[in-house]
């Protein structure tokens, strides 16, 4: 009886759709968000709460490279690109403790709404911040 479960999971295509938005069908899309420029963005299905903790965004313009936020990121999200004095964070590693955002002084890191960050490459763009 197992084996016939198995051979049968292994023959047939699954059921539900990859997550990441660009890899859903037309016909979702339009259900569960907007298509814009070719690309999917999905609606939140709820409101965030206040001081949700999403995506880290940083701030170029207001960055003065002190490195504090390295200093206090207990995953090693964050790495110091000395020839510019200013930081690249790699999201998929980030446990979004939001403890780089209280250390930097001058607020060049905040914490975003955004939350729907999978993908199937861990160095895209995507889950790059600079």
């Amino acid at each position: 009886m197992i084996l016939k479960t198995l051979f049968s999971q292994l023959l047939t295509r699954p059921a539900t759709n990859r997550f990441p938005a660009k890899y859903m069908p037309r016909s979702v899309l339009g259900f569960l968000g907007k298509v814009k420029e070719g690309k999917a963005q999905l609606v939140p299905p709820v409101p965030v709460p206040p001081r949700f903790r999403g995506k880290i965004a940083y701030s170029r313009d207001k960055c003065i490279g002190c490195q504090l936020c390295i200093r206090v990121c207990p995953a090693k999200v964050i790495e110091f690109l000395p020839e510019a004095k200013k930081i690249r964070m790699h999201v998929a590693r980030c446990t979004f403790c939001a403890q780089c955002v209280d250390a930097c002084p001058v607020d060049a890191l905040s914490e975003s709404p955004d939350f729907l960050l999978s993908d199937t490459d861990r160095s895209s763009a995507a889950l790059t911040v600079e």
